[in-house]
C-alpha cells in the first residue's frame, strides 16, 4: 500500500515536467601559482528535469580519473546534483553539490548568478 501512495505522489509531481537523461565529461585543471596539481576528468550520466515553468534540477554521476603532479592515473567515482531558477527573463542562480571518493570523500558546493544577455 505505501508504495501505491508513494508511486501516486512521484506521478502527481511530474506532471508537465520535461525531463531526459543526457551525458556530460568535463575537465578541471587546478594550479597552485605556476605549479600543476592535477587534472580531475569526469564522464557522468545524468538526467535533469524542470521544477513549475522557472525551475530546473539535475543529478549526474560517474567514473571520475584523477592525475596529481602527473603522476599514476586513479579512477574514483564523482556526483553532482543541481537546481536553478529563473528570477527574471534574463537572470538565473543556481546552486551546485559535488563530490568525489577517494581516500577521504571530498565535497564541495557552489553558487553563483548567470546574466544572459
Amino acid at each position: 500500500m505505501k508504495s501505491i501512495i508513494a508511486a501516486g505522489f512521484l506521478l502527481g509531481c511530474a506532471q508537465g515536467a520535461i525531463a531526459g537523461p543526457y551525458a556530460n565529461v568535463e575537465a578541471n585543471t587546478s594550479y597552485f601559482g605556476n605549479d600543476y596539481l592535477g587534472t580531475v576528468t569526469e564522464a557522468h550520466a545524468g538526467y535533469e528535469g524542470e521544477v513549475g515553468e522557472d525551475g530546473s534540477w539535475y543529478i549526474q554521476a560517474g567514473p571520475a580519473f584523477v592525475s596529481q603532479d602527473g603522476e599514476d592515473l586513479e579512477t574514483e567515482f564523482s556526483g553532482k546534483a543541481g537546481v536553478g531558477y529563473n528570477i527574471s527573463e534574463d537572470v538565473n542562480v543556481y546552486a551546485e553539490y559535488s563530490w568525489i571518493s577517494g581516500d577521504e570523500l571530498g565535497s564541495a558546493v557552489k553558487t553563483g548568478v548567470t546574466y544572459s544577455f
